[in-house]
């Protein structure tokens, strides 16, 4: 007698969850996509274009090295000709406090097609880097808003941002410093909706997230925007050590937003399995952060004439293969580190010090990179500066908007008010912790960007009835024309204050005229 084989039993299939519940979820997990939206990418890149042409324009003037200029654009020349830093004056390597990548970057510009060693060479890398964090922030604020005006508002009013416009015509740290972290909270923010794409895509497959164990979670997935967010903060530490102070605002941010998801999802314990699930991919990002921040130094690891290179041997100390480079390397950050510490010598044009934040939001002490008084332009006496200054219109907005941004977030409930203000804090905040130290407006520049983004938000805010609430045209019509005044107004601001923005030749007394502050601003 012959037997049938039987099939094996199959798992029972989840059942799915009922539409009406499923679109909930979606409204909740699934932010609007625009990222193909042709008219919003013709739209940003035409206004990246502009920033771009602004800040080309004249861009060897004025002459020679202004402000900083004249340690940075040596250090980046010398970086690429022996791979560490050179003083030239003493004719030994030099000791340098910042480590290499921002000086790389400027001498770079040197090494593309048309360039060589002068104020176009050393300033090119800043004019790129500076239109593309133009770019940047148009598409940050496109995903964080769904709004395309909104977005390239955020763009324009970078674009005619006094501090941007002289940062992006400069040859000097900050400029990069900003773009780097601007760039790393993009890429937090797209890991965001990578990651609420996945929970959704779990869900409408008929996956069950208040279910237990592994099946109660999406499929694995790396999350390579976050491992990019790494990297761009580790290039941002290597630009300058301040960068550490986002470095705990964005392992929050993003641990938030994984409770977030959860949360929406319907997980029963969105908290503990957020930590269980992504505690060993931030985890990951350790080695990666001090991977790529040591692979900056590989000039200065790699060759023997860099300062300390060599400081256990020149001090009759063993001093190994590797290990013995990697320990001058952290005798090198030790010193630098103390000479951070002490540095209190006054400056001219340092900022306050016990509340240089606030000063900077009022632009209590802009900079002077550069001036002159040569008989230019025509008048009996003459004026000529780069003044390092926000547009003014747009910084004293800044501080109300950070109030109003505060309001909206609480009473609204809104993560993107959270994020925004967080990353204002992290750039900000611990300025006060230093009171003793000389500081400068330029250290502002990191957060630029995102007290743009808060402003925005509140314009948005403005405009937009709370969800849930009907839409109020009159409100709408009112807020959006005092909106594109106020955005008029910074574009008119930024024009007037152009000549001692890019070192034009002007009449002393149109010069003095620009000087609103008197004394604060000389």
């Amino acid at each position: 007698m012959t037997q049938t084989a039987t099939a094996p039993p199959q798992a029972p299939t989840p059942p799915a969850q009922p539409q009406h519940v499923v679109a909930a979820i979606r409204r909740r997990l699934v932010p609007i996509d625009r990222r193909l939206d042709p008219y919003a990418w013709l739209a940003a890149i035409s206004i990246a274009l502009v920033a771009g042409l602004l800040r080309v324009y004249h861009l060897a003037s004025p002459p020679g090295k202004i402000f900083d200029e004249t340690y940075y654009a040596t250090d980046g020349h010398w970086l690429w000709e022996k791979g560490f830093e050179w003083d030239e004056k003493n004719n030994s390597a030099g000791y340098v406090v910042h480590p290499p990548l921002g000086k790389l970057i400027i001498g770079l510009g040197e090494h593309l097609p048309g360039f060589q060693y002068d104020e176009a060479g050393w300033r090119i890398s800043s004019v790129i880097f500076g239109t593309i964090s133009v770019l940047m922030i148009i598409r940050i604020a496109q995903r964080l808003f769904a709004s395309t005006v909104l977005a390239c508002a955020a763009g324009i009013l970078m674009t005619f941002d006094g501090m941007h416009f002289v940062l992006s015509r400069a040859a000097l740290l900050d400029l990069f410093l900003m773009f780097f972290i601007l760039a790393a909270f993009g890429a937090i923010v797209l890991d965001r909706d990578a990651r609420r794409r996945r929970w959704m895509r779990f869900i409408e497959s008929g996956g069950d997230p208040a279910g237990r164990g592994r099946a109660s979670r999406p499929p694995f997935a790396v999350p390579w925007w976050r491992l990019a967010a790494a990297v761009l903060l580790a290039c941002a530490l290597a630009v300058k050590w301040s960068a550490l102070a986002f470095i705990p605002v964005f392992v929050i941010l993003i641990m938030w937003w994984e409770v977030g998801v959860r949360r929406a999802a319907g997980v029963q314990h969105p908290i503990r399995d957020a930590f269980l699930d992504e505690a060993l991919w931030i985890l990951a990002c350790v080695p990666i952060v001090f991977a790529v921040y040591l692979s900056t130094w590989s000039g200065w690891l790699l060759t023997d004439g860099g300062y300390y290179r060599h400081w256990l041997r020149d001090t009759g100390q063993s001093e190994p293969p590797v290990i013995g480079a990697l320990m001058n390397l952290w005798h090198y950050h030790q010193e630098a580190y103390h000479f951070h510490q002490g540095l209190t010598q006054e400056h001219t044009y340092q900022s306050a010090n016990y509340w240089a934040p606030i000063q900077w939001l009022l632009l209590g002490r802009p900079v002077a990179f550069y001036w002159s008084g040569d008989p230019l332009c025509g008048a009996s006496q003459c004026a000529r500066e780069v003044l390092l200054l926000g547009t003014p219109t747009l910084w004293w907005a800044f501080l109300p908007a950070l109030i109003a941004a505060t309001w909206f977030g609480i009473a609204r409930r809104d993560w993107r008010a959270g994020a925004v203000l967080a990353m204002c804090a992290a750039a900000l905040v611990p300025w006060f912790f230093f009171p003793g130290r000389t500081m400068f407006y330029f250290y502002a520049a990191p957060a630029e960007p995102f007290l743009i983004l808060a402003l925005v938000f509140v314009i948005g805010c403005a405009i937009t009835s709370p969800k849930g609430k009907p839409q109020n045209e009159n409100r709408q019509l009112m807020a959006s024309i005092f909106a594109g005044a106020f955005v008029l107004l910074v574009v008119i601001a930024f024009a007037y204050f152009y000549p001692v923005l890019a070192g034009d030749s002007i009449p002393y007394a149109d010069w003095s005229k620009r000087m609103l502050l008197g004394s604060l601003w000389i």
